[in-house]
């Protein structure tokens, strides 16, 4: 077997005025790399473009882009999708934790898991057939040589030679991956996913795809992105990548991130006192680490190899906000374990507390709440790390134009504070009355900045085609319900605080607003996240 050669940058040409739609690759590559139903490495999509009876069929081989600066290699936590010297990118399912963070990277829908091993997978261009001085089967096979591979560094290959000397395109450039599967003559309606409408009914050429929550029909549901009259006739569904045990991790994560900052916060601006506060020195810890094992729970229940999930602590790939968010979440863990110890081992007098805990002191001795003090100063940024490096994992996501907000760090950051000042409020009427008004004036404030930017999102011109319809399937479409529910909710619990602060209800009648403001947080989280991977990438 030949090593991969340094020198050699393997590229691929699929020509579109010879490409006869035959699906021959299709079957070829299912065949060579024992593909199961249900999902391809390679496919043929069809559109037809122009108006009866001036019509005509256009293809797309799509597969791979086998990109330069490739998302998926990454978002990679283990190192499963890795780019070899040669130029491919390959995987490695061994160590391949199931994590589906290379197929929401993917700005092609390249990637699948594949429902036997339950490992991700794509077009590796072949490489054990390279790697023999063979071509891959899609080459060999193909009736009219549509399909071309070669060296971009060899100027006498004939994929080099097309590439410098005619008009090619590729998919998506905007997103700065470098791909190197280059089309000659393809239509622009097949290599932009949005060109072509989705047919009426979902009623596709041999197949039949109906919109449901888990699954991205292909095709736009509004209208065409194309001058030209263009139809979807044949393409392949796709998986929403994270499902809503994901939706779930950031409302519980965001509980865990606020439960323990705001009572810091409260600390530190001297609302409350170290020494003596059950929020701060029970409520905080234990509410706090109780979500924080709810999310690692969810995130390992995710996984499609929760038994591997040790390999991002013990494989890390350093690039991967996957990894960096999983040894944020360990730092913090240690700062709420420590925060409980401390708080066990303090010395102090009884107080309303002790029905918290029975038998632990809800007082702390000057020295400990000093330690307390310091802790909370260092752990404070881990926890508001927690809040929002979600925002960047979500970021590295390059497929899901909706998530590329510059502003949801510190949407994430207030969403935080809504769901610790919520959280925390039933607590607060039954150990500490004082704390009340503080956290009703920080649900009140968090929920009008929430709604706010949830206007300021929606309102806005979106930048993309696929921002936009991301946005109208959450607004408009599948996942309408949960988003205005969810958003008529937590303007409620901001009113219901605000009204109470402003006497005109009972102070503890503000407590109402908690329910309203937990549900209503957590149906839009799962609208947002979910309406994010909705789009049609391929």
């Amino acid at each position: 077997m030949l090593e991969p050669n340094a020198n050699i940058k393997w590229a691929k040409v699929i020509d579109h005025t010879r490409c006869i739609g035959c699906h021959a690759c299709t079957t070829a590559c299912k065949s060579e790399n024992l593909v199961p139903l249900s999902v391809n490495r390679t496919y043929v999509k069809h559109v037809d473009v122009g108006e009866f009876p001036e019509t005509r069929r256009a293809h797309q081989v799509t597969r791979c882009n086998q990109c330069a600066h490739a998302p998926c290699v990454t978002a990679c936590p283990t190192t499963a999708m890795f780019k070899r010297v040669d130029g491919i990118v390959d995987f490695d399912k061994s160590i391949c934790i199931g994590c589906k963070a290379c197929m929401a990277a993917c700005p092609y829908d390249a990637i699948f898991i594949n429902p036997e091993d339950h490992s991700a997978e794509k077009c590796n261009f072949c490489a054990h057939r390279i790697d023999v001085g063979l071509e891959p089967a899609c080459v060999i096979v193909c009736p009219t040589e549509a399909i071309l591979i070669g060296d971009l560094n060899d100027t006498d290959s004939k994929v080099a030679q097309i590439v410098n000397r005619e008009p090619v395109a590729v998919r998506r450039p905007e997103k700065e991956t470098i791909p190197k599967l280059f089309y000659k003559g393809a239509h622009q309606a097949t290599l932009d996913p949005l060109a072509a409408r989705r047919p009426d009914g979902g009623l596709f050429m041999w197949s039949e795809q109906q919109s449901s929550t888990e699954h991205v029909v292909a095709g736009n549901p509004n209208f065409n992105n194309s001058s030209a009259a263009a139809l979807l006739s044949y393409d392949v569904p796709h998986t929403i990548p994270w499902d809503w045990r994901v939706s779930l991790y950031t409302w519980t994560k965001g509980i865990a991130a606020g439960a323990y900052i705001v009572p810091a916060l409260l600390v530190l601006f001297g609302f409350i006192s170290a020494n003596t506060s059950t929020l701060f020195i029970w409520v905080a810890p234990i509410l706090s680490g109780t979500f924080l094992g709810i999310t690692g729970g969810l995130l390992i229940w995710d996984l499609e190899h929760p038994e591997r999930f040790y390999m991002i602590f013990t494989r890390p790939q350093w690039k991967s906000w996957l990894v960096k968010g999983a040894f944020i979440i360990a730092g913090y863990s240690l700062v709420l374990l420590a925060h409980f110890v401390v708080s066990f081992a303090g010395n102090g007098g009884s107080s309303p507390g002790s029905r918290l805990v029975p038998n632990l002191p809800s007082s702390l001795g000057p020295s400990a709440a000093r330690f307390l003090v310091w802790l909370t100063i260092a752990g404070l940024p881990l926890a508001i790390m927690t809040a929002v490096y979600t925002a960047y994992l979500f970021a590295q996501a390059k497929a899901r134009d909706m998530w590329q907000n510059p502003l949801l760090p510190p949407h994430l950051l207030v969403q935080s504070l809504l769901l610790g000042s919520a959280a925390l409020l039933p607590f607060a009427v039954w150990f500490e009355p004082n704390a009340i008004t503080p956290l009703l004036w920080l649900l009140a404030v968090t929920s009008l900045v929430h709604v706010l930017m949830i206007w300021g999102e929606i309102s806005v011109t979106h930048p993309t085609a696929h921002a936009r319809l991301a946005v109208w399937e959450m607004v408009h479409g599948r996942y309408r319900t949960d988003f205005w529910v969810g958003l008529a909710l937590s303007t409620l619990g901001g009113v219901v605080a605000w009204m109470a602060l402003l006497g005109m209800l009972l102070t503890s009648f503000g407590v109402g607003a908690v329910p309203m403001a937990l549900v209503g947080m957590m149906l839009f989280e799962n609208a947002y996240v979910q309406a994010g991977q909705s789009v049609p990438l391929a």
